[in-house]
């Protein structure tokens, strides 16, 4: 099966640009999910001045999309947190779970370093806080869309100050969605698109063949970094247990606006929607730090691809 025939690009790409946001210098790496009869992400935003923030969005059919002109304020009771929320937000993931959905963000103050924070909202409008689930330095979180053998869990990536040779995968478990322990190591970096580090990417959609997880891998080169998206299985009743990993790429930048922006040579994936009916995935992604594309799938495709490219 060759791999252009597993993810294709829509022919209208990129689907949003930065003149979605008059204060925008450019908008990438977001997060989207069906939403009542429609869709709303939550949206990354680097400002004019070059800051992160975060903004809602909706969407009658997942292409056409309005984000609001203002940036997400996070509210929270604890008189101990600064008001308005993280500072410097970006990449967020956002996971439907009991009814509401949690958004997961990195966050990068100028002291401690970049760490994950957690949101919670029902409506896209109003997000309140849960929590710093993820001290320093952690760059990538996403939680389950189900609760496993009891306790809620999530994926993230350890990391370190900078962008280095740094960036394996753990599964964590948590009680109540703040406290978060019982790590355990999943996979790390491997040879050729994935050599440099790998994180993960949407929230992991549950198949009979296992948890499909849409992840992103780095080749560090002589001039700069490459990022790629590719995909693993992993045990439905123990996710921490890898059952396949892609050898090959499922999607990587080889189109224009995926090559040239703000950070070049960019497909970061962030959100996948799986249509039960068609069982087709949307796949939403950063493409060169600049905007975000949309790639489409059949999931059974997706699942062979994995299965017979595996590491």
């Amino acid at each position: 099966m060759a791999n252009e025939t597993v993810f294709k690009r829509y022919e209208g790409n990129p689907i949003i640009t930065p003149a979605a946001v008059p204060t925008a210098n450019t908008i990438f790496n977001s997060a989207a999910v069906r939403f009542g009869k429609g869709y709303a992400g939550v949206f990354r935003v680097d400002t004019q001045n070059l800051e992160c923030e975060l903004h809602a969005g909706f969407s009658d059919d997942g292409i056409q999309w309005k984000l609001n002109p203002e940036r997400i304020t996070v509210e929270t009771d604890d008189p101990d947190v600064a008001p308005g929320g993280p500072v410097n937000p970006y990449d967020p993931r956002v996971t439907p779970l009991e009814g509401e959905f949690i958004v997961t963000y990195c966050s990068y103050p100028a002291g401690p370093g970049p760490h994950m924070g957690m949101a919670r909202t029902k409506d896209f409008k109003s997000f309140q806080l849960v929590s710093e689930i993820l001290f320093p330095y952690n760059r990538n979180a996403v939680v389950f869309p189900r609760k496993v053998d009891g306790s809620y869990a999530a994926l993230h990536r350890p990391s370190d100050p900078y962008h280095t040779r740094y960036g394996d995968i753990f599964y964590a478990t948590s009680p109540d969605l703040v406290h978060w322990g019982n790590h355990r190591y999943l996979f790390g970096p491997r040879s050729g698109w994935q050599s440099g580090k790998v994180g993960a990417g949407p929230y992991p959609l549950e198949t009979p063949e296992g948890w499909l997880m849409i992840y992103h891998g780095v080749r560090i080169t002589c001039n700069g970094y490459i990022y790629s998206a590719g995909a693993a299985l992993l045990d439905l009743e123990k996710p921490w247990k890898l059952l396949y990993r892609t050898k090959r790429y499922l999607l990587a930048p080889t189109t224009e606006y995926e090559r040239t922006g703000d950070v070049p040579n960019v497909v970061f994936p962030n959100a996948a929607i799986l249509d039960e009916k068609t069982r087709q995935i949307r796949l939403y992604y950063g493409a060169a730090d600049t905007c975000v594309g949309l790639a489409t799938a059949d999931l059974d495709e997706v699942i062979a691809f994995v299965k017979e490219n595996s590491l």
